[in-house]
């Protein structure tokens, strides 16, 4: 059997408002516009998705919280009703998905052999959370693909920042494992915001777009900071700080999702390539692609783009 591979990691924030935004059939709330630039990074990245013949998209959410150890689904077919608990007057969202178990027992699997506690959730009737939706239905709107969804928990607030990302880096390298031992052609999907001070009062039209700003200036600062190490591939120092954007930014960056999409990646040195920046209700959001390709990519800081190494481009 031929080996599989990670084709595209990608940092996919969950705003409910996005969806709510494009006016999907799926969705029962409806909307004049909104939130255009970081719709049309999704678009960008849905390209990606498409040029890379992806196989299942790995989606790790912090709106799954579960409170001992990681889950996996393990249901073949889920179907139901997603409502945001926040913003029930945006997402109101009929879901009906396929999951690749076989990979999700894989992932279980490797990620028990390395010490990690770990179990598959089997309820037939589990609520999917709007997290996970979100990024697979932006990423991907045609839900063609089949999913594994992993839960996050709450080490950063029972324990510290540290001990949650040395269970994450462990859980990256378990994916990405069971991933070159199932054949397929996987993407990654890091469910979460950047900073996440937000607004705590809705104008009354949600999609009113002159209300909409990043919450403070030292958050964004924040966010350029993180961004900038992403593009110039230092992902290693970016793990390095990530306990203080984390508290400083109070950044969603808290349920490991972005912690595990990197050690699946083996911490790339080649640059990231940003799709989209921009606020909702405050919160500073980035629609981010990693290319394993892109290997031979190498951060040019006298123009601030890329050069190539080798020929032949990104594959």
């Amino acid at each position: 059997m031929k080996q599989g591979e990670i084709v595209l990691g990608a940092l996919a924030p969950h705003p409910p408002h996005l969806v709510y935004a494009e006016n999907p059939p799926q969705n029962e709330p409806k909307a004049e516009c909104g939130w255009e630039v970081l719709r049309w990074g999704y678009e960008r990245l849905r390209k990606s998705l498409a040029q890379r013949k992806v196989d299942v998209l790995i989606v790790h959410s912090p709106h799954w919280r579960t409170m001992t150890g990681t889950h996996f689904l393990g249901v073949e077919h889920f179907k139901g009703l997603s409502v945001d608990p926040v913003f029930p007057n945006l997402f109101r969202f009929h879901y009906d998905l396929k999951v690749d178990v076989e990979l999700s027992r894989q992932i279980f699997t490797e990620a028990q052999g390395l010490g990690l506690e770990v179990q598959m959730m089997t309820n037939p009737d589990f609520r999917i959370d709007y997290g996970t939706i979100i990024s697979c239905h932006l990423s991907r709107p045609e839900w063609d693909i089949p999913i594994v969804a992993i839960s996050s928990h709450g080490l950063a607030r029972y324990f510290n920042m540290e001990v949650m990302q040395a269970v994450m880096l462990k859980l990256g390298q378990a994916t990405k494992v069971a991933v070159e031992k199932s054949g397929k052609r996987a993407a990654l999907l890091a469910s979460n915001s950047l900073s996440h001070r937000h607004f705590v009062v809705e104008p009354e039209v949600p999609e009113d777009m002159s209300f909409e700003h990043i919450q403070n200036h030292s958050q964004y600062l924040w966010d350029m900071k993180v961004l900038d190490l992403m593009k110039r591939g230092q992902t290693q120092e970016l793990l390095e700080i990530m306990p203080d954007f984390t508290e400083q930014a109070v950044a969603e960056t808290d349920g490991g999702s972005l912690t595990w999409l990197l050690s699946a990646l083996d911490f790339p040195t080649y640059p990231a390539e940003v799709h989209a920046y921009g606020s909702v209700i405050g919160t500073g959001n980035a629609i981010v692609e990693w290319n394993p390709h892109n290997r031979q990519v190498e951060w040019n800081p006298h123009n601030r783009q890329v050069e190539w190494r080798a020929q032949g481009g990104a594959q």
